[in-house]
């Protein structure tokens, strides 16, 4: 069984940044083919994918909405991953979610991750 816990989220004028976390636990991340991703959910939308990372070759992909102002990186020794989100827009405005599943390939359905954590809210303000 895997935990994820989210934490860093919270309020933020337009323009500024976060960085969330994810702590991983239940397994060693760092030798297994897994990825981890993070997703959104805005109030009255669907959940949205963001971006993800390989545990072993640290390899990302991110959505086009935020390429080139998030950037996702991973401590092996921590079991964490993290997700520095820079130049933010009200529209960035979510609950957002990291996921785990097993393998390598990228992938931005929801529905493929196995693991959830519960969620850290970010509010951009205009």
């Amino acid at each position: 069984q895997v935990q994820l816990v989210e934490s860093g989220g919270g309020l933020v004028q337009a323009g500024g940044s976060l960085r969330l976390s994810c702590a991983a636990s239940g397994r060693t991340f760092s030798s297994v083919s897994m990825s981890m991703g993070w997703f959104r959910q805005a109030p009255g939308k669907e959940r949205e994918f963001v971006g993800r990372i390989n545990w072993s070759g640290g390899n990302t992909f991110y959505a086009d909405s935020v390429k080139g102002r998030f950037t996702i990186s991973r401590d092996n020794a921590k079991n964490t991953v993290y997700l520095k989100m820079n130049n933010l827009k009200p529209e960035d405005t979510a609950v957002y979610y990291c996921a785990t599943r097993s393998g390598v390939r990228i992938t931005t359905t929801p529905k493929e991750y196995d693991y959830w954590g519960q969620g850290t809210q970010v509010t951009v303000s205009s």
